[in-house]
């Protein structure tokens, strides 16, 4: 129970300060982000006519990441028995036992932010139309809800210009690996 009142109240904190106008904006280009992101995916030209067409949700968005790893970390801690292994360990109370749990918490980090990776980026990103997918991914997207908002067009040029940037320098970093390897 203790895993689920950190979700509700990190969700209610975010819908709060939703309300405030400067992170309103924010959200805005988070969700012009995600328009320019799709319009990319689908291979159209990033104009702001195109991405307007496409929504503000996006399966492989970092606060479904963010979701998927406290939905994680529940089960991941939740399965392991550390408090079993801690008292197996002759360690009852006190400050010996705190430090004991976060360094067991810190131990199972990478387990369960890999599991939050394979389950998020990986597996649900290539398979967005999956209802596995949908089922899975539906905490993620409903939280994307309070984290994006319809962007006006300035935000969606900003967004596209990003984009534009981001691409330039993949292309360069190809082309000097290319170059690289020719000359190797």
């Amino acid at each position: 129970m203790d895993g689920v009142l950190r979700v509700a109240i990190f969700i209610f904190y975010i819908w709060l300060i939703g309300r405030m106008p400067d992170i309103r904006r924010m959200f805005a280009y988070h969700g012009a982000e995600h328009k320019v992101i799709h319009c990319y995916e689908h291979g159209l030209p990033l104009t702001v006519r195109n991405a307007r067409r496409f929504p503000t949700l996006h399966v492989r968005c970092g606060t479904a990441f963010m979701i998927m790893t406290m939905i994680v970390a529940i089960l991941v801690f939740t399965l392991v028995p550390v408090n079993v292994l801690i008292d197996a360990l002759g360690v009852h109370n006190g400050i010996a036992r705190l430090v004991l749990v976060i360094i067991s918490r810190v131990i199972l980090l990478p387990l369960v932010a890999g599991l939050s990776y394979e389950v998020t980026v990986k597996w649900a990103g290539s398979r967005p139309e999956n209802p596995l997918v949908r089922v899975v991914l539906w905490p993620g997207l409903q939280l994307q809800r309070l984290t994006t908002n319809e962007p006006d067009d300035s935000m969606l040029q900003t967004a596209i210009a990003a984009m534009q940037m981001v691409l330039a320098r993949e292309q360069l970093e190809q082309a000097r690996e290319l170059d690289s390897g020719a000359a190797a």
